[in-house]
């Protein structure tokens, strides 16, 4: 059960990750180098309904694997930085030791 939690979390944080990545890099040049601000509304607003799914999806992990608070603070720190979700996928690879979507402890 640990390993299916965890990878539905690491899938969800790369999700959200990437949405980020398309509104800093994508949607947010348009609106000021194109005058194109509905890409920032659009994109904007997709992201913001994924990043309360991933606060949730942190919550649903932390009950399910009992997390500890430096995990719970990892995890949300990374939603606000670009690249932050990779970096913390590494992290939970090697934390939990995945390997092809199994945990191998």
């Amino acid at each position: 059960m640990k390993e299916t939690v965890i990878n539905r979390f690491r899938l969800m944080g790369l999700i959200e990750g990437g949405s980020l990545l398309v509104l800093v890099f994508l949607a947010m040049p348009l609106k000021y180098w194109a005058g194109f601000p509905q890409a920032v509304r659009l994109v904007g607003s997709l992201h913001g309904l994924l990043f309360i799914l991933y606060v949730t999806m942190i919550i649903y992990t932390t009950v399910k694997v009992r997390w500890s608070f430096v995990w719970i603070g990892s995890a949300f720190a990374a939603a606000f930085i670009p690249f932050g979700n990779i970096i913390l996928d590494r992290f939970l690879q090697k934390s939990f030791l995945i390997k092809k979507g199994s945990i191998r402890k």
